[in-house]
Parts: C-alpha cells; sequence; structure tokens
C-alpha cells in the first residue's frame, strides 16, 4: 500500500451547490456557466468571416480557461481528500481540426493559452490538486481504421500537448497527472495498442494510462498492457464485466496495478448503478449483479452511472481502496457526488456539498 495522501474528485462539469440560494432560474444558470467549459463547432466558425471566427473562437477559449481555472481554485479550497480534478477535454475546441488550426495560430490567443494554463497548473501543484484528462471513446489506439487511428493520435498529441502547457510534460506522469482512455477494437485488441502507442508523441506516452472496461477489455485482459502503460482499475465496470465481483485492495491483480505505475500513486474510477434503476434497494446493501441480471436488469442498465453515490456499501469498499489509489467518482452529479462522498468517508451525513468563496465569487463573476 501507498503512504501517499489520498485523494478523490469529480470529472470534468462543475455542478453548483443546490443550497446556495439563487433568486432566479438565470442566476442558476449564470453560476453553472462560469463554472464550466463550453465549445463551438467548426461548421459554425466556418460559416463565420475570418476576422469573426477569431474573435469568436478567442472568446470561447478565454471563457473556459477561465471556468478551468474556477475549477481547480475550487477543488483547492476543498479538504486535503478531495483534491483531484479531471478536466474536461475542450478546454481548446477544434484544436486539432484543419479549419482552427491557423485561428490557434494567433500570437496574441496563443500567449493567453500558454500564460493561463500555466497558471492553472501551477495553482493545482501548489494546493496538491491532481489532474488528469480522459479523451472521447472515439479516441482508441488498437484500430484497423487509418483515419480513425489518425485522428486518435493527433487527439492524444493535443491532450498531451494542454498537459505540458499546464506543467505535466517533465516525464513519467508527474504529481500523477494522466491521460486515460481505453484499448480500443477487438481486433487489433491488446497487441494494435502495443503497436499504435509508438506513434503518440513522447510526452502524451509518459501520460497515458488505459482503464478497462465491461464489453470487449476486462482488467485480466488490459494487464497485459501493465508493462508498457499504468493500469486504471473501473470497479464498476469490472462489477458488470465479471458479473458481479467487488474487487477487494488484497486481490492479487491490485498487486500488479500497482507496479503497472512506476511508483506513481494510483487513479481508480467508480461509480454505481442508476437510482432509478434501483429505487428500492437498500443503500446499506451491496447490488447483487447475478439477482439484478435474474430479475431482467441488462448488464448496460446496469452499467449506467448513477446521479450520486447513493450505495454506502459500495462507498466503504471505496474507502478501503483508498489505502493504495485516488479515486475519479464517475456519478452525473460530479461534485456533488464526490463530496458526498467524502463526507461519508470522513464520517459525516453525505448528503450535500458546502459552497466556498470561490464558488460565490464565480456567481458573482460578469
Amino acid at each position: 500500500m501507498t503512504s501517499d495522501p489520498q485523494r478523490l474528485g469529480f470529472c470534468c462539469k462543475f455542478i453548483p451547490d443546490p443550497e446556495v440560494e439563487h433568486k432566479t432560474a438565470k442566476a442558476a444558470r449564470e453560476a453553472a456557466l462560469v463554472m464550466n467549459l463550453t465549445s463551438v463547432t467548426m461548421a459554425y466558425l466556418g460559416r463565420l468571416d475570418p476576422v469573426a471566427a477569431q474573435v469568436k473562437l478567442a472568446e470561447i477559449v478565454l471563457h473556459n480557461l477561465a471556468a478551468l481555472g474556477r475549477q481547480v481554485a475550487w477543488v483547492a479550497e476543498r479538504p486535503p481528500l478531495e483534491r483531484l480534478l479531471r478536466m474536461a477535454s475542450n478546454i481548446l475546441p477544434g484544436y486539432t481540426h484543419p479549419a482552427a488550426r491557423p485561428l490557434y495560430a494567433d500570437p496574441d490567443l496563443r500567449r493567453a493559452i500558454e500564460t493561463e494554463l500555466a497558471a492553472i497548473g501551477e495553482r493545482a501543484r501548489v494546493a496538491g490538486v491532481r489532474l488528469s484528462l480522459h479523451p472521447g471513446p472515439f479516441c482508441i489506439l488498437a484500430s484497423r481504421n487509418e483515419a480513425a487511428l489518425r485522428n486518435a493520435i493527433e487527439e492524444l498529441d493535443y491532450h498531451g500537448e494542454m498537459m505540458a502547457l499546464l506543467g505535466y510534460g517533465t516525464g513519467w506522469h508527474p504529481d500523477g497527472a494522466h491521460i486515460n482512455i481505453h484499448v480500443g477494437a477487438r481486433d487489433p485488441g491488446i497487441d494494435g495498442y502495443r503497436a499504435n502507442l509508438s506513434k503518440v508523441s513522447r510526452v502524451a506516452r509518459d501520460l497515458v494510462t488505459v482503464e478497462n472496461d465491461e464489453n470487449s477489455f476486462g482488467l485480466d485482459a488490459v494487464l497485459r498492457l501493465g508493462d508498457l502503460v499504468p493500469i486504471v482499475l473501473d470497479i464498476h465496470h469490472h462489477w458488470v464485466e465479471s458479473g458481479g465481483q467487488y474487487i477487494e485492495p488484497d486481490d492479487p491483480r491490485i498487486a500488479a496495478i500497482l507496479a503497472s505505475w512506476r511508483g506513481v500513486r494510483p487513479v481508480s474510477h467508480i461509480s454505481v448503478s442508476r437510482e432509478a434503476l434501483l429505487p428500492d434497494h437498500d443503500p446499506a446493501a451491496l447490488p447483487d449483479f447475478a439477482a439484478l441480471s435474474a430479475a431482467g436488469h441488462s448488464w448496460r442498465d446496469l452499467a449506467a452511472h448513477s446521479d450520486m453515490m447513493w450505495n454506502r456499501a459500495l462507498n466503504d469498499l471505496v474507502a478501503r481502496h483508498l489505502a493504495w489509489t485516488d479515486f475519479e467518482i464517475e456519478a452525473k452529479s460530479k461534485n456533488l457526488a464526490s463530496v458526498g462522498l467524502a463526507e461519508q468517508i470522513r464520517g459525516g451525513t453525505g448528503h450535500r456539498t458546502v459552497s466556498t468563496s470561490v464558488e460565490r465569487a464565480a456567481i458573482a463573476a460578469p
């Protein structure tokens, strides 16, 4: 096990505390907007003249940098257990698209990107906030489709560049930073992943991790890549793929996962089946996959993520695993779910979040 600080956190989107008073629906929307990234389509930019397109893209990028900065600042004010954030990938919308490349070459925009990302990364490191990125499901290295593979490599290189601009481009997963992806297609599978990783930039290769899924590449399969990249254990995926096994910290495969990180504290993923699917389930009892399947629930339904971390028995399992790994909470209520889980682990109620000065300042932001 590891003596490093234990951390858990949310993924990509910030949800303002519903217990913070917003006098109107508009105020509530604005509170969410200032804390979250937004985007623009390349089709929309293509309909604008070059000057208008440059202005629009710069507006979106500057908003995203400010919102990301607020998210990191919010996490930095949380208790040490909660200082982890998976950033959204669309910091720079369309960065790899041919239509956007000339726009991103603008010196003023480039200077703003470099300055703001460097400051955000420094804030995270000073506060001990662990950062990660998770490209979309199309970003896979195991593919025989040349166009899809080329796009995946470009996306990984983009994510690597973002991490480098944040200050994490200096070798093997500095400060626990990572870029997590899935394996890809069953053919070419593990061998295809191995062969194609070498085509990714050096910075991205040093940051890439791979997680098990519930369909084609379970934990035993991805462990075959442990000599090459760190393994991210997704406990919920494993529960589905294995037909109901809740992996414990003393499982012998945990040692292999630890070894794959080469001295860096691992990160894992956790989620639970949706509340609406199991409305009468006892939150103090672990869901029984076999019984739920026999009752007619499909594996796809069981794999879908809940809003909150409602199952206290599963949360107790997370607490046991925190001895060796950090956790990204893959629940739809994002920070509300991760804060609730953290409060349960600390012995609190686990039902609400607490606003901070960062959130209050963000709500008041123009």
